[in-house]
C-alpha cells in the first residue's frame, strides 16, 4: 500500500471510531451531568435528550453532507467534520448550561454526520475492488471497537476526572486525523463538481426526518404519533420531488433502478431495527429477571461486541471473493436463529448458555455487516459514493430508533407506564420474549431481502 492508502486507513478508521466511542461514552456520563446541571432543574427527559440530540443531528445531516461532499470535496467536508467535531467536544466540556451543551451536542452531530457521509466514501474510493470488501471490514471493526470501549474508558474518566474531561480527550484526539486529512490526502474526491446543490430538497428533507426521529423516540404518545404522521407525508414529498429533479439531493433512482444498492439498504435497516434494542432489551433481562449485578451484567454482554470487532475485517475480506450477499444472508439467518434462542430464556437461564448464544450472535452481525457495506458502496458510480455513504447511515440510525421503538411499544403494552417492580417480572419476560421474537421474524424478511439483491460482483465496481 502507498502512503495515500495508509493515511485514507487511518482517517477513516478514526472516524468509524471516534463518534460511536462518544455516544456509548456519553451515556455512561450521563448521571453525573445530571448532577452537574442539578440546580438548573434538569428532569429525566431532558437528561436524555443529551445522548438523542447527537443521534438526531448525525441522521439528518448524512444524506445531505453525503452529496455536498460529492459536489464540493470529500476531502473538504471530511476535514470540516473533524474540527466541528472536535471545536464542539471542547465547547461542550466548557458548556455553563444545560441548554448550551444541547446545542453544541446538536452540532456534534452534524460533524459526526460529515465525518461518516465522507470517511466511508473516500475509503471506496482509493481502495481497489478487490481490497474494498477488507478495508471496509476493518472500519466496520473500528466502529465496535468503539462501542465496547466507549463505556470503560469513558466511564473510567468521568469517575477519576469528571465528565467534563471526557469531551475534553475527544476534542484533542480529533487533532489526529484533521492533521493527516490536511497533510497526507493529496488532492480532492470530487465526482459530482460542477452538478446544482438541492438547497431546497434539504428545507424539505430535514424537517421531515426530525419530525419521524423525534415521533418516533416519543412513541406511543399522540403528539409521537402525529410528529411521525407529519414526517412521513413530508418524507414523501421530498422522495416525489426527488425523482423528478435534474439534480437531486438523493438519487431516489438508485433504489428504483439499483437492485443491489436498494435492497443492500433494505437490508441493512432491517438488520439494525432487529438488534439494535438488543443490549436494552438484554441488560433488562439480566439484572431483573437473573439478578445480576450491573459489572456483571456488562462483561455478559461483552461477549456479542468482542466477536462483531473481531470476525468483521475476515467478513469484509471474503466479501471480496465470494458474493456479499450470500454472507449477508448466512449473516442474517445466524442472527435470527440466536434471537429465536433467547425467546426461551427465563429465570433458570445459565450464563454460559446466555454467552454462547450472543457469541453467535456477534458473528452472525460481522458476517452481515462488512459485506452489506461492501454490496453498498460497490453498487454504485463514483459520484454517488458520498450519497450511498451516507444512506448507508441513514439505514443504520433509522434501524436502531425502528428497533427502539418496536421494543418500548411492546413493553409498554405489557407494562405500561408502571415502576419495574418484581410485582410486574412475569410481564416484563414475556414482553421481552415476544420482542425477541418479533426481531427474529424481521431477520427473516432481511434474509429475503438479502438473497434477491442480486451478485455485486458481475456487476458494476
Amino acid at each position: 500500500m502507498t502512503r495515500l492508502h495508509y493515511a485514507v486507513l487511518t482517517v477513516s478508521v478514526c472516524g468509524s471510531f471516534l463518534p460511536p466511542f462518544m455516544t456509548s461514552s456519553v451515556n455512561i456520563a450521563l448521571p453525573a451531568i445530571q448532577e452537574t446541571y442539578r440546580h438548573q432543574g434538569i428532569d429525566a427527559v431532558l437528561l436524555s435528550w443529551v445522548a438523542t440530540i447527537y443521534l438526531l443531528a448525525a441522521g439528518v445531516s448524512l444524506v445531505p453532507m453525503g452529496r455536498l461532499a460529492d459536489i464540493r470535496g470529500r476531502k473538504r467536508i471530511l476535514g470540516y467534520g473533524f474540527a466541528l467535531f472536535g471545536l464542539c467536544s471542547l465547547c461542550c466540556c466548557l458548556a455553563p448550561h444545560i441548554s448550551t451543551l444541547l446545542f453544541f451536542r446538536f452540532l456534534q452531530g452534524v460533524g459526526g454526520g460529515m465525518i461518516f457521509s465522507t470517511g466511508i466514501a473516500i475509503l471506496t474510493s482509493v481502495f481497489p475492488p478487490d481490497k474494498r470488501g477488507r478495508v471496509l471490514g476493518i472500519a466496520v471493526a473500528t466502529v465496535y471497537i468503539g462501542l465496547l470501549t466507549g463505556p470503560f474508558i469513558g466511564g473510567l474518566l468521568v469517575h477519576c476526572c469528571g465528565w467534563r474531561t471526557l469531551f475534553l480527550m475527544i476534542g484533542l484526539s480529533c487533532l489526529i486525523p484533521w492533521g493527516l486529512v490536511l497533510l497526507f490526502l493529496d488532492g480532492e474526491w470530487m465526482d459530482a463538481a460542477g452538478e446544482r446543490y438541492d438547497v431546497i430538497g434539504v428545507a424539505v428533507y430535514v424537517p421531515s426526518l426530525v419530525g419521524i426521529i423525534y415521533g418516533f423516540s416519543i412513541l406511543p404518545e399522540i403528539i409521537g404519533v402525529l410528529c411521525l404522521a407529519a414526517g412521513s407525508g413530508g418524507l414523501v414529498i421530498f422522495i416525489v420531488r426527488q425523482y423528478r429533479s435534474s439534480s437531486p439531493l438523493f438519487q431516489v433512482k438508485l433504489f428504483v433502478d439499483n437492485r443491489v444498492f436498494a435492497l443492500s439498504c433494505l437490508a441493512a435497516l432491517i438488520h439494525y431495527s432487529a438488534t439494535f434494542a438488543l443490549m436494552f432489551l438484554l441488560s433488562l433481562l439480566l439484572q431483573y429477571i437473573l439478578g445480576f449485578e450491573p459489572a456483571a451484567a456488562g462483561m455478559v454482554l461483552m461477549a456479542q461486541p468482542v466477536m462483531m470487532a473481531l470476525f468483521s475485517p475476515l467478513a469484509g475480506r471474503y466479501s471480496d471473493r465470494f458474493e456479499p450477499r450470500v454472507l449477508s444472508s448466512a449473516g442474517l439467518m445466524i442472527t435470527g436463529g440466536c434471537l429465536l434462542a433467547l425467546c426461551f430464556v427465563d429465570g433458570s437461564t445459565s450464563v454460559f448458555s446466555l454467552v454462547t448464544i450472543l457469541s453467535v450472535l456477534g458473528f452472525g452481525y460481522a458476517l452481515f455487516s462488512s459485506p452489506n457495506m461492501n454490496a453498498i458502496m460497490g453498487s454504485v458510480e463514483r459520484k454517488y459514493l458520498g450519497v450511498s455513504s451516507g444512506a448507508a447511515g441513514t439505514m443504520r440510525i433509522f434501524g436502531q430508533l425502528f428497533s427502539m421503538g418496536i421494543a418500548t411499544l411492546v413493553l409498554s403494552l405489557f407494562i405500561g407506564k408502571q415502576p419495574i417492580t418484581p410485582a410486574v417480572y412475569p410481564e416484563l419476560l414475556k414482553s421481552i420474549r415476544l420482542t425477541f421474537f418479533i426481531f427474529s421474524m424481521l431477520c427473516l424478511a432481511g434474509i429475503l431481502a438479502s438473497l434477491a439483491r442480486g451478485n455485486l460482483h458481475q456487476g458494476r465496481d
